[in-house]
């Protein structure tokens, strides 16, 4: 088997150390989480940010093992270089577990945004996610772990595309319902369709990033599939679903205008990521009130996100 080992191998370290460069990214975003909501009580999503940033972890030291095991360990050995090594399968596991974990959080998103409205939207959402968990990715994980030998991967080259596929759908169908949602909450008042529409554009552009990461490695595997490029952007993926998610946990302390933020000499109040909306015509989001400690005494009205 002859190879370049620079569109292969060259490949993968690229897209090890750019993996490494968003794992600071994530570091950076689960801090500001912690942060702002230091104090308050143990929550879901506190819990789902701790999981990502642990598998989000888990994931980049299975990259770097399986970069040093190649261009280190086994330099020059070119017959080690055609093997797939545990770490590359492994890592093929944390990815799977990664996304279906971001989308059925924000599933749970949708579902609560959709108190008094028909929920058809979670509905399909979850349907589509059970689907995708379990019709396409768990066969595609172990399909992975027969193969011996990179050529081997040409052969499950098909259901390559359809993972990465029914993920970039997914990632639409999820968008889209919380841009309905949102639009469909408007109140009327400037202050607050202001903060919705910024919502709706940010929730466009965090779900964009990983439908555009998903659609070029088809576009790379299709074009150049005896290369790791595809290899290389997929390694990127599950690090720009755990930014792109954590991101919109902290979207009310990005996108905030004079209306959202009133201070005085004593305090400082703040709005949440989802304001107060009237869904269905009677119904609120739940919140929680978290105070912050002795200095500064700024006061927090958080949602659930």
């Amino acid at each position: 088997m002859t190879f370049s080992l620079g569109n292969t191998f060259g490949a993968l370290f690229i897209g090890v150390t750019l993996a490494a460069i968003l794992f600071g990214l994530t570091n950076l975003q689960a801090f500001i989480y912690c942060q702002t909501h230091k104090g308050t009580s143990i929550t879901l999503y506190k819990l789902v940010v701790i999981w990502l940033w642990i598998s989000d972890a888990l994931h980049l030291a299975l990259l770097v093992h399986c970069a040093y095991h190649y261009l280190v360990t086994n330099y020059a050995n070119f017959s080690a270089l055609t093997e797939i090594v545990w770490s590359f399968k492994l890592q093929v596991l944390v990815n799977v577990l990664i996304v279906p974990v971001v989308h059925f959080s924000y599933i749970h998103r949708i579902w609560i945004l959709s108190k008094g409205r028909s929920r058809v939207l979670p509905a399909v959402a979850f349907g589509i996610l059970v689907v995708i968990c379990s019709g396409v990715s768990i066969p595609v994980v172990w399909a992975i772990y027969k193969c011996h030998l990179f050529k081997d991967l040409v052969g499950i080259e098909w259901w390559t595309y359809g993972v990465v596929g029914s993920a970039a759908f997914a990632d639409i169908v999820i968008a889209s319902s919380l841009c309905y949602l949102l639009v469909a909450s408007r109140t009327g008042f400037t202050g607050t369709d202001s903060f919705l529409v910024k919502l709706v554009f940010y929730t466009i552009s965090t779900g964009s990033i990983t439908i555009v990461c998903l659609i070029m490695v088809i576009i790379a595997c299709a074009l150049l599939p005896k290369t790791f490029v595809f290899l290389a952007i997929d390694f990127l993926a599950p690090k720009l679903y755990v930014n792109s998610f954590i991101a919109l946990l902290n979207a009310r302390y990005y996108v905030q205008d004079n209306a959202d933020v009133v201070k005085s000499p004593e305090s400082h109040i703040r709005h949440g990521i989802y304001p107060k909306l009237r869904i269905g015509g009677a119904q609120d989001l739940e919140h929680q009130v978290s105070q912050k400690d002795s200095g500064d005494d700024v006061l927090h009205t958080t949602h659930p996100i």
